[in-house]
């Protein structure tokens, strides 16, 4: 899955790929929706760097039961596997956690009263121990696991080993000396390493591969297993951990009767209760061969399974299941659990729907080399949606933007399904955070334009991104996927080049005869936040010192970076200061536009070749490192708002109202306690020992 992240950063300066709520013009239904929701809480609380959030499930009730019942049993499928999420990410994360709830869950003796945290939230200083305790089992909760959710370092409790072996012993929870020992030493630091030069697989504690196994000896097993020139290849390696067994390096498989077994039956039964009521009978074959894989392991049947999905273009209720995203894995091969479900926006889907009507015209007038491009661009279908749940590696924090499909020949023969997920912007929007705008914008016309044209900015860059950018562009024959040839760059790259292709044409006029924009301000205006966000704002939620570790703030610098050495000796783009303050002013929007078209030209021809020397020199070079004096300077200035930089959500919860033996509605509830939900999960949604 491609998709497009956010957080409340991002949010709270307006900026254009990650804010997608709204246009220039009033809608009444909106208004009204605003008015119906005026005393809605979509913020519960803020501690460490993080806010919890809510969103609402909009046009619910206009569902029929069955699509309720569908969504329901959708739902309790992705959460029936929320386990094996957290013994993907690391191999202690389970034992770990569970540890945590059981303290929280027994533990009395000192324990704040409720709310008194997050009064604190601030104040570490003043935090006692239990506080300091809560705070990281929160953050665990949200990461799910002892990794952070997006710089992959290990969290650090803020209290001390003597004190959780008092939690231990007076709460009755059990933790082995290994799982206990990780929590406070310097082993296992990061979930996921990407850097130059090392040993990707050694030096990253994700649960993916035996923790002895080298990035070579993964290499090479693959390298045996993956046929040359394969013209529709599988997903090798997509759902299996790699061991190492008497026999040698072996494939564990992620499939009913293998690896995660017991997860996944529970998945299964929920899976065959959706497709008793599936909307029609292309949904039904696709849960159905979702099924099978499941049972299986099979990756021709998932192929299969996504040609059927992406071939789904009329149902209402739609969803995103099974082992999907590849980012977590160093080497790319292996993905992790995770699923939402969503229902859709028909009337904002129809709207945005002349995006994917001419697709052909974006790649025919694409600046990437013409044997790069796709003669025939097939089925990509773009909606606007609300999401009813997630679970997995979709939640607490969410994208707000997905294409699907990923491999490359199912797009090309078959297309793709994009999505912009509405209600999760609309939640952002409501819950960002005041000041940034005026602070980091150079002159009095720039903030103008942010407010102006911000909202309409976003929703054009999130759709040209995921419709459009992700789409486009094909491999020379013969030439292997991105994670054979890029490697550890490959998502970086795919991620730059979609950004880029959206970057390029939300400055063309076609955008204005298609009705989509009235003005090419709207191109200015994301212009302005790319330049911002990439040069300085994303710095926000590194520590001092760290690199950028990941693909989607590497490519947001390498794009603006590259882009502002490119325009160095027009002065395209001129660093200025002003009052002790740096600002990165754009001076020819125009000429901005032609270097984006050069970049994305380069992009495209690394990945169409598989030039990993190219595409490893690019990242490196623009991607990775940060000016030192400048991050603190970001820092800084941005500490005075006192808005944690991330931002996740509480689930809403389904409840079905059964009368006799049957359903005769489900109901929604939006729960307001992070930690109440977490324990409940962990109660009601746990298959894994």
């Amino acid at each position: 899955m491609k998709k497009l992240s956010i957080t409340v950063l991002a949010l709270s300066f307006l900026l254009g790929s990650c804010n997608n709520q709204g246009t220039e013009t009033t809608d009444d239904n909106m208004a009204e929706k605003e008015s119906q929701h005026s005393d809605f809480e979509w913020q519960t609380e803020q501690f460490a760097d993080l806010r919890i959030l809510r969103y609402r499930i909009e046009g619910w009730d206009n569902l029929s039961l069955n699509q309720k019942k569908l969504a329901y049993y959708l739902t309790q499928a992705g959460l029936a596997g929320r386990d094996i999420t957290w013994d993907q990410y690391y191999r202690h994360n389970l034992e770990i956690r569970r540890a945590l709830e059981n303290i929280v869950r027994h533990y009395q003796d000192n324990k704040t009263p409720e709310g008194e945290s997050t009064k604190m939230e601030n104040e570490e200083k003043a935090m006692n121990e239990w506080e300091r305790f809560m705070v990281y089992t929160k953050r665990v909760w949200f990461s799910n696991g002892i990794h952070h959710h997006y710089s992959n370092v290990k969290l650090k409790p803020g209290f001390s080993e003597a004190y959780l072996d008092k939690l231990l012993a007076e709460s009755g929870a059990q933790l082995s000396p290994e799982a206990k020992a990780v929590i406070f030493n310097d082993q296992d630091t990061k979930k996921v390493n990407k850097a130059d030069g090392v040993d990707l697989l050694l030096t990253s504690a994700v649960n993916f591969y035996d923790p002895d196994i080298t990035q070579a000896e993964a290499e090479a097993f693959y390298k045996k297993m993956i046929k040359p020139n394969e013209k529709e290849p599988i997903s090798y390696g997509l759902n299996s951990k790699l061991v190492r067994t008497a026999n040698g390096i072996e494939e564990r498989k992620w499939h009913a009767d293998g690896m995660y077994g017991p997860a996944i039956q529970e998945i299964i039964k929920w899976l065959e209760k959706a497709k008793g009521v599936a909307e029609n009978d292309q949904q039904a074959k696709a849960l159905g061969l979702l099924i099978e894989y499941y049972r299986t392991g099979d990756l021709k049947t998932w192929d299969a399974y996504n040609i059927a999905w992406v071939n789904d273009t009329t149902s209402d209720i739609d969803y995103i299941n099974s082992f999907i995203e590849v980012y977590d894995d160093p080497l790319g091969y292996k993905a992790t659990y995770e699923t939402v479900v969503q229902v859709k926006d028909l009337d904002a889907s129809q709207k945005m729907k002349v995006i994917s009507d001419n697709i052909q015209f974006f790649e025919d007038n694409s600046p990437i080399q013409d044997e790069h491009k796709k003669p025939n661009v097939v089925g990509v279908s773009y909606k606007m949606i609300n999401v009813v749940g997630e679970a997995g590696a979709t939640t607490p924090s969410t994208p707000i933007g997905v294409n699907l499909p990923n491999a490359n020949w199912i797009r090309a023969a078959h297309g793709s399904k994009s999505v912009s997920l509405a209600n999760i912007e609309n939640a952002y929007e409501h819950a960002k955070g005041a000041g940034f705008l005026e602070e980091f914008t150079f002159s009095k016309e720039e903030l103008e334009r942010a407010k102006k044209y911000s909202d309409i900015s976003g929703k054009m860059h999130t759709a040209l991104h995921e419709v459009v950018g992700h789409a486009s562009g094909r491999l020379n024959e013969g030439v292997g996927t991105p994670k054979e040839t890029l490697k550890n760059y490959a998502s970086t790259l795919e991620e730059g080049r979609a950004d880029l292709v959206a970057l390029y044409y939300i400055m063309d006029p076609k955008l204005m005869e298609l009705g989509l924009i009235d003005t090419l301000a709207v191109g200015m205006a994301e212009y302005d936040g790319y330049i911002r966000n990439g040069m300085m704002l994303q710095l926000r939620r590194l520590e001092v010192g760290d690199d950028i570790e990941e693909d989607h703030m590497r490519n947001r610098q390498l794009v603006a970076a590259w882009a502002y050495d490119m325009g160095k000796e027009a002065n395209v783009i001129e660093k200025k200061n002003l009052n002790g303050k740096t600002y990165f002013v754009i001076n020819d929007y125009q000429k901005l536009r032609d270097i984006f078209g050069q970049q994305l030209r380069e992009i495209q021809r690394i990945k169409s070749e598989g030039d990993f020397e190219a595409g490893r020199k690019l990242v490196e070079t623009y991607g990775v490192k940060v000016d030192p004096v400048l991050h603190k300077e970001v820092l800084d200035r941005a500490a005075q708002f006192k808005i944690a930089p991330y931002a996740g959500f509480i689930q809403p919860e389904l409840k079905p109202v059964i009368e006799g033996d049957s359903i005769k509605d489900i109901e929604v509830e939006y729960p307001k306690d992070f930690t109440e939900q977490m324990l409940k999960y962990a109660e009601k949604h746990s298959f894994l020992k």
